[in-house]
Formats: C-alpha cells, structure tokens, sequence
C-alpha cells in the first residue's frame, strides 16, 4: 500500500437549529459554546453527526443496525457480533462489557468533530403554540419557546485507512474496506438531518483536504467566515498558513484540493488564486478522493 493513509477533510455547510439540549420549562435551548470574548456559537455533537450518517448508511445501503441488545443491562453492542457484521462497528468503534472487567473495545478509525456554527448566536427565539389543534376540542392551546439559529457550520473528518477492516485476528478484504469508506464518502456528500419535523441539508458548500502521510485534522479550527451585507468570504489567509505544514520534506498543500459550490462565498476567485488547480465543485473532489481510496487499497 502507499504512505498515504490519512485521510482528513474539514466541511462547510448551511443549516439552521441543529441539535437541542435539555431546555428549561417550556423553553427548548439549543446545545452553545461561550468564547473568552463572550461569543455564543451553536453546535450539533458528533454523536448527533453519526447517528444521521449511520441512518442514511442503512437507509442507502443496507448498513446492518440490527447489532445492539441490553442483555448485560447496559445498552451495547452484541458481544457475538464483529466488524465483519457491522460497517457501524468497524468505522465509529465500539465497547462491550463483560464479567472480571475483561472488556472488548475497538477504537474509532473514523473520528468526527462537532460541527460549530460560523456565526454567533444572537438569541433568537420561536413562539409556538397548538392551537390548530386546541381549537378543534375548544381548548386553550400549549405555549412553547425554541432557540432557533441559521448559520454556517464547520466540522471535520479524519480517518485512518491502515486500521480499517482490521480487528484482532479479524481482517476483511481490501474491496471491503474501499467500500466501506467510498460509501461513507457518499453519505456525508449528501448528509442530512431529520428534526423537528424538518429535514436539514448537511451536504457541504466548502469542502477542504485529502489524503496525506499521517492521520492528523488539519483544518480543523482553521476555517473562518467573515460576512457583511449577506455575503459571506472564507478567511483565506488562514487556509494558505495551514496549507505551509510539513511532513518530513513535503508541505501538506500538495496533497490538499477544494471542492465548493459555485456563487457560496463573495471571495471565491480569491480561492482559486491560492489554491490553483486545485479547486473543483462538490461532486468531482469526492469522486476524486473516492478514487484515491480506491487506489490506496489496490496497492
């Protein structure tokens, strides 16, 4: 096989309320970070992320799910079952308890970030009510508050392609493990989220990495948004610094392309100077890196 056996990729999408957290009486607060400067950024976890692509992933492709019990009083995986039977066990991980604390745990080889909003959150807040349904049985009708917030998020994937498909003793075949990862690539291409009665579109606008020497989240915390009168630029600057970082003689911009939708960002021109060549739309970046992948268990 080659050296090139991390893949790493960091995404923009557009979406709005993401991910609620516990509320407080009738008012339903979205899950936020608070920065030292007193910015409030909204995030949907990675536990959120996973869970909606390993529902496409079955929806898609018959990814089996049918692998939890509660046998050992804890909900987890079947101690029977292995990455063999679960694409979900072999790419996220898993834990399975047992009697004389033996347990059987598999590290992630795919590893997700939180997805953060790009803006702050200015409290922004929806006043709901049933009264189409009150009125019908002539009652007083429930209140409710949402936080709402529409913005750009960001988060990142990062996956170690040496350890997929391999578990103890256990290794599924090579045109396994590039299918895989190709169909991850597929799912997160055109990621969505069912909630509250909505369906979000998670498929990226901006989408920056590749495959490169080590396993390593490159951009992560590196993209930045500034805006003004609605249109929206991706702080370049940044993404060129990243870009300078060595691994042993080589910089990582060499194995590094851009994938975006057209007319997203006021300074896509902008991108295109710093990264020539390397640009293309949404749908040919992960061809190409499904390629790659491709290649990579090939070799």
């Amino acid at each position: 096989m080659n050296n090139k056996k991390g893949l790493s990729i960091s995404l923009i999408f557009k979406a709005q309320s993401l991910n609620y957290g516990e509320g407080i009486g009738n008012v339903s607060e979205l899950k936020k970070l608070t920065r030292g400067d007193g910015s409030i950024y909204t995030f949907a976890s990675r536990q959120a992320l996973r869970y909606d692509i390993v529902r496409l992933a079955n929806k898609m492709y018959g990814w089996n799910l049918e692998v939890v019990d509660k046998s050992k009083g804890t909900v987890q995986f079947k101690e029977k079952l292995t990455i063999e039977d679960s694409e979900e066990m072999d790419l996220f991980g898993y834990m399975k308890t047992v009697k004389n604390d033996n347990s059987s745990i598999r590290s992630a080889t795919v590893r997700l970030s939180n997805a953060i909003s790009l803006e702050d959150y200015k409290s922004d807040m929806e006043f709901l009510n049933n009264k189409g349904l009150a009125d019908r049985i002539e009652e007083f009708p429930n209140l409710a508050n949402i936080e709402q917030h529409l913005s750009y998020y960001t988060y990142t994937i990062t996956i170690d392609l040496e350890k997929v498909g391999i578990d103890d003793t256990i290794e599924i075949s090579n045109e396994e493990k590039a299918k895989r990862i190709t169909q991850l690539l597929d799912i997160v291409k055109i990621l969505n989220r069912e909630i509250r009665g909505r369906e979000e579109n998670l498929s990226p606008v901006f989408v920056i990495g590749g495959m490169y020497n080590i396993n390593s989240p490159f951009y992560l915390g590196r993209i930045k948004l500034t805006g003004q009168k609605g249109e929206f630029s991706i702080d370049t600057e940044i993404l060129k610094d990243t870009s300078k970082l060595t691994i042993g003689e080589n910089s990582i911009y060499e194995d590094t392309n851009i994938g975006i939708i057209k007319n997203t960002f006021k300074n896509e021109d902008e991108i295109k100077e710093a990264f020539d060549g390397k640009v293309t739309n949404i749908e040919e970046f992960f061809e190409n890196l499904k390629e790659d992948v491709t290649k990579y268990y090939e070799s």
